[in-house]
């Protein structure tokens, strides 16, 4: 494989730091498994995806979290759409989610973690990390709010809860989704973002020094504040020392437990290979050869964050208030755009 580019994915051929490039490559994927679907609902998420988190949504202040960035949401909206062509080329005619569901998951996965934008009148939050052990339901208000826009009113409940297969504000047990596909979907959706995430291309660097900066503003990590339990994690270095035990507990409660495997869907879409199953075991192999040895130099790249103002200058939206991504419409229907996205 040829030397993999900070803000690409697994393959090194999507760079998914750009709405662009990962809302083309979805809709690729989606065309091909459902040529008949009207994607117009998936170009508007797109479209507010990229306004909101570049902060020229009315409204809100756009990202400002450096390890719940803009990248990190595209790659998993990417990951989500290939578990889903996995899923949907190896589920048998009966078995399959069917176009709506499949929507309906990439535009979770969008805004899984939108929850972290701060809103323009929450003046008491200086970064949306302080947001942290809220945000999933935040997350889920938004999408309540945002999918009978683009005609999925009847989802919105739906989305409001499977959200929350990506956070830990409740037990799993306790999400509520009922139906057998539904649940299948919100199972992809978890996996698509502990994948992603891990696979990331300077994941231990990113943890190391963006996860815990997150973890210090709302209290989980460093000094005890005020009113809030005790943190978890001591230091960077500490937080690096559980990485390894914290992941193998993720695979056996999560990915191989109560998400059912669903991240070996990959494997139908990359012909047998899983390339986010590799990466994730080469950077815990990697995590633990530095915390073994105490040769915290090993880590020597310097990751980058994609926030509002990076993303404002990737896709030239300084002055613009509104970013179209065209490509994904087919010519059947023309749904309402970004103009009726939630405030």
């Amino acid at each position: 494989m040829h030397y993999r580019q900070g803000q690409y994915d697994v393959t090194n051929t999507i760079r998914v730091s750009d709405p662009r490039e990962v809302a083309h490559e979805v809709g690729r994927l989606l065309r091909a498994l459902y040529p008949r679907a009207d994607l117009t609902p998936v170009d508007t998420a797109f479209d507010v995806f990229t306004r909101i988190y570049a902060g020229t949504l009315p409204g809100y202040h756009g990202c400002d979290t450096a390890y719940h960035d803009v990248q990190h949401s595209l790659d998993v909206a990417l990951a989500m759409a290939r578990l889903l062509d996995g899923h949907e080329r190896s589920a048998g005619p009966r078995g399959t989610l069917g176009a709506r569901r499949a929507q309906l998951g990439i535009i979770s996965a969008l805004f899984h973690d939108v929850g972290y934008i701060r809103r323009r009148d929450e003046t008491q939050l200086r970064n949306g990390a302080e947001l942290t052990q809220v945000h999933v339901t935040r997350s889920g208000e938004f999408l309540a709010r945002f999918l009978p826009t683009v005609g999925f009113a009847r989802e919105a409940s739906l989305a409001r809860h499977m959200v929350h297969f990506t956070g830990y504000e409740m037990p799993l047990e306790a999400v509520r989704v009922r139906g057998t596909k539904d649940r299948r979907l919100g199972f992809l959706l978890g996996t698509a973002d502990l994948v992603a995430q891990m696979a990331d291309r300077a994941y231990p660097e990113k943890c190391r020094s963006f996860l815990y900066r997150e973890f210090e503003a709302c209290g989980l990590a460093g000094k005890q504040q005020p009113g809030k339990p005790a943190p978890i994690y001591s230091s960077p270095e500490d937080l690096l020392r559980k990485t390894p035990e914290f992941a193998a507990k993720l695979f056996k409660d999560r990915l191989d437990g109560y998400f059912e495997g669903a991240y070996r869907y990959i494997e139908s879409h990359f012909d047998g290979q899983n390339p986010y199953l590799a990466e994730i075991r080469r950077h815990i192999d990697y995590i633990r050869r530095v915390v073994d040895t105490g040769q915290l130099e090993l880590l020597r790249r310097n990751p980058e964050s994609i926030n509002a103002h990076e993303l404002r200058g990737l896709i030239g939206a300084a002055r613009s208030p509104r970013v179209r991504l065209r490509g994904l419409r087919t010519r059947r229907t023309r749904a309402r755009t970004a103009d009726s996205a939630p405030a």
